[in-house]
């Protein structure tokens, strides 16, 4: 053995068309549903349990993503029950149709203590401007001022917008849990960084990954800090779950993630995550030789100019980097007059 990991393939080269299903292995059906974003869909599976399905992950609660879970669950769905909905993470495009079908089908709603508790605060939360402390770390972040004038009297958006009303309860799962979903025993295993205790599924029975945000293809999950806690680590967080998931892939597992294809060669789309945020800490720390601004970080990150839509995504991710390094006690920050930290590496 030379250690040369195999490469990643991608065993379907078309997702399945809106309201049909491929089936990826026996009783796990995969299904999309449009987001009116950049990132135009998620992937949402249906494991048949016998009496009823399991489904992970919703899509966001519009009126357009319910009527195709009409059409899916009077198609390949086939009529049966949803008698459970499992969650990744708490994020909308995730948790959006959650509530729904515990209220209007009677599903149990399974997922992790901090997705559950993040997701119902943040539906309570409706906001029509942003609140002090949010204007307060845009201002940190060296946000562009065209930016932060426009945002200032806008709206937020708000997770009641796009995320269903959340029942009061739900079942907790947790690091090490095996849970019983189509027919096979699946154990949990715990990402961070994308998302605080975002769950991942690992087949004991087969080769199966259902891997939410945390084990993406082709693309970087967003590691962003918000303003709930501007102090967050999330690259430190992602980095570690990266190391601690290569202790258990394997070349076959079939990962089964939230958003692009499914694909096998787990271990080498590992190595690309952890290698792809060291190489974009190198390229910051040299951007640091001089002060700088999260928002003026996005060149050395994401290797492009930056704006509309993914601005606050990048602004976010910025942050993330730049925290990471502050951890590590390799940079230091000072105020400006207008409240921005700027950021340099220490002399060594």
């Amino acid at each position: 053995m030379d250690g040369t990991l195999n490469p990643i393939r991608y065993p379907w080269p078309e997702p399945p068309a809106t309201g049909e299903a491929v089936e990826v292995a026996e009783g796990v059906l995969w299904m999309r549903l449009p987001l009116p974003m950049a990132l135009d869909h998620i992937n949402v599976y249906a494991l048949d349990d016998g009496d009823g399905w399991t489904v992970i992950d919703t899509g966001m609660d519009t009126r357009k993503s319910r009527a195709i879970w009409g059409d899916l669950l009077a198609g390949p769905l086939g009529g049966k029950p949803v008698n459970r909905v499992i969650v990744t993470h708490h994020h909308p495009d995730h948790v959006g149709l959650a509530g729904w079908f515990q209220s209007d089908h009677g599903a149990e709603m399974i997922t992790t203590r901090t997705a559950w508790l993040m997701a119902r605060m943040l539906v309570l939360d409706e906001q029509d401007r942003p609140t002090p402390e949010t204007l307060a770390y845009w201002r940190s972040a060296g946000m562009a001022p065209e930016v932060y004038d426009q945002r200032l009297n806008e709206r937020p958006y708000n997770f009641a917008d796009i995320v269903a009303p959340l029942p009061l309860g739900y079942s907790r799962i947790k690091e090490g849990d095996s849970i019983r979903m189509g027919g096979r025993d699946w154990q949990v295993h715990i990402g961070n960084g994308h998302a605080p205790e975002h769950a991942t599924f690992w087949s004991r029975d087969c080769a199966l990954v259902l891997a939410g945000d945390q084990l993406l293809p082709s693309i970087s999950s967003n590691l962003g800090v918000y303003a709930t806690e501007p102090g967050a680590d999330p690259v430190g967080e992602w980095l570690e779950s990266c190391e601690k998931f290569r202790a258990f892939a394997r070349e076959d597992n079939l990962v089964l993630p939230g958003h692009k294809l499914p694909y096998t060669g787990l271990p080498a789309r590992l190595m690309q995550l952890i290698n792809n945020h060291h190489h974009a800490l190198d390229r910051l720390r040299e951007h640091l030789d001089t002060p700088h601004t999260a928002g003026e970080c996005f060149q050395p990150l994401f290797g492009r100019q930056i704006g509309g839509g993914e601005y606050g995504l990048a602004l976010v991710e910025s942050v993330g980097h730049l925290n990471h390094l502050l951890h590590n006690d390799e940079v230091t920050r000072t105020r400006r007059a207008d409240g921005a930290w700027l950021w340099r590496l220490k002399e060594s």
